[in-house]
């Protein structure tokens, strides 16, 4: 199937900044918010499970990748994604997004139920993104099927040697707050620093002081 819709937007409004990919919400043009919309319909009119798996995952990182920026045109200008959602919620990620065969999903459907049970990858965690400077980048490229472990180790080893992924001083290291969040999906692994290690050597054997952090402003440009 063809990601070329989002890939065109990614081309147009994506922009590098130091360690961090940003969007020009701003300057979304009526037209191109249209087509994100059709591109999220086309996604929405396919059974995904007609595809082979690796198909099936660059399907569903794309559409929770365009589903979150979808969400912050419709509500642009916006400090932090956080600020969506109902009432009492912090975040969109429990509101009903779209409908894939018959059924109501959320973000966190998506993220929670599909990608990371199913893939059990926790490179899961460098593809997704929230619309927030802590957040794995958004990649320049549409997830697909050819390109998607290319570009899971590409995201990791970004955004570990990155001052969001690891920031790390002596003895101290502040880490994002996604590994203490999500430290299960790592243990496969050997445990979040034998993870990381694998991208950034500093890390190998660390046993310092850990915190976490994560900065949820919005990536904006």
């Amino acid at each position: 199937m063809s990601h070329q819709s989002w890939q065109a937007f990614l081309d147009k409004y994506l922009v590098v900044d130091g360690d961090n990919t940003l969007i020009r919400y701003v300057r979304v043009s009526q037209n191109d918010k249209q087509q994100l919309k059709s591109y999220l319909s086309e996604l929405a009119s396919i059974d995904p499970r007609t595809l082979n798996k690796a198909e099936q995952y660059a399907y569903w990182v794309n559409l929770y990748n365009a589903i979150t920026v979808d969400l912050i045109l419709d509500n642009y200008p916006v400090k932090s994604i956080t600020k969506l959602g109902g009432l009492f919620s912090f975040g969109p990620w429990g509101d009903d997004v779209i409908t894939i065969t018959g059924q109501t999903l959320t973000l966190n459907d998506i993220e929670h139920r599909i990608l990371r049970p199913i893939w059990n990858d926790p490179r899961t965690h460098y593809a997704v993104n929230c619309a927030s400077l802590g957040c794995p980048n958004l990649q320049s490229q549409a997830f697909t099927s050819a390109n998607t472990e290319a570009l899971l180790e590409q995201a990791a080893n970004t955004f570990i040697n990155s001052k969001k992924g690891a920031d790390i001083n002596g003895d101290k290291a502040t880490l994002s707050s996604i590994y203490d969040w999500f430290a299960k999906d790592f243990e496969a692994q050997g445990g979040i620093i034998a993870h990381m290690a694998k991208y950034n050597p500093e890390l190998t054997g660390f046993d310092g002081t850990i915190d976490y952090d994560y900065n949820w402003d919005l990536n904006k440009k």
